[in-house]
């Protein structure tokens, strides 16, 4: 691997970020030289994920649950507070609990779950911080990552693909609105990697179809993209500490496709 970006210091919020995901991309910011601050809802996988985290730099846990006000706001309390300020956000959000499931199959909860992981959470987050920036007249970078199953749906995935794809919105709105100020904002669509939900989600549509799970995440996943395989960690840390560093200034707004050619449409 060749030079890594090296993030100086620079403070980092990454939500849901116990394994997964968001784990390993607060791992490769770590790498580059980023103080972290990770979520989860669960205790338990905190604590897990900062005895696995911490010797790659300073690291701090908060236990949030994204789908609720409270916890939102002590999520960015107790991060100003760890860190003495907040450069950036790194949003992930958690798999809805039905899914995958298809749109027959859902009901007005979990269309109420949906909204608050993908939509709610990630726009009141937004808020928070902006607000603080502009108060303290700090300049802050927002990524939010999000899914290439916005621009081709899966169809197993609607309740995500429906509210998330908002983000893009989102990220542009930001920019437009406060990019004079030195507020910017990204979006980024991932496509696969190999992660523990991932691999329960397909777990489950191999079940589903009564075939060996190894024929699923073949068909799937790994034939999908040219490559014939998954995204690495490093390839998506490289990504999002470019969109972090002051490169990346005059992309503000943009939407990032990281997904090894899987889609085959151009544009949104």
């Amino acid at each position: 691997m060749g030079m890594m970006t090296d993030l100086n210091n620079l403070r980092v919020l990454v939500t849901a970020s116990s394994r997964g995901i968001g784990f390993n991309v607060a791992r490769e910011l770590l790498k580059r030289n980023a103080r972290v601050v990770i979520s989860s809802r669960n205790e338990e996988n905190l604590k897990k994920a900062l005895e696995r985290l911490s010797g790659y730099g300073e690291v701090y846990g908060v236990v949030a649950d994204l789908g609720k006000q409270e916890d939102i706001e002590n999520l960015v309390s107790k991060a100003w507070g760890a860190l003495d300020g907040v450069d950036a956000l790194v949003w992930n959000a958690p798999n809805v609990s039905c899914e995958p499931c298809l749109l027959h199959e859902t009901d007005y909860g979990d269309w109420l779950e949906a909204a608050k992981l993908h939509s709610i959470a990630p726009g009141y987050l937004t808020t928070l911080l902006v607000r603080a920036w502009l108060e303290e007249k700090r300049k802050g970078v927002l990524v939010y990552l999000n899914s290439v199953s916005i621009k081709e749906p899966m169809p197993p995935l609607v309740l995500a693909d429906v509210t998330r794809a908002g983000l893009v919105q989102l990220a542009k709105s930001v920019s437009r609105t406060y990019g004079k100020r030195g507020i910017r904002a990204y979006s980024v669509l991932l496509g696969s990697f190999d992660t523990p939900g991932a691999r329960e989600n397909l777990g489950r549509i191999a079940d589903e179809r009564g075939e060996p799970f190894e024929e699923t995440w073949e068909r799937e996943v790994l034939n999908r993209t040219p490559l014939h395989r998954t995204g690495r960690w490093e390839e998506l840390g490289s990504l999002i500490a470019f969109l972090l560093s002051r490169e990346a200034e005059y992309m503000l707004g943009s939407t990032v496709v990281i997904d090894g050619a899987m889609t085959r449409s151009v544009h949104l």
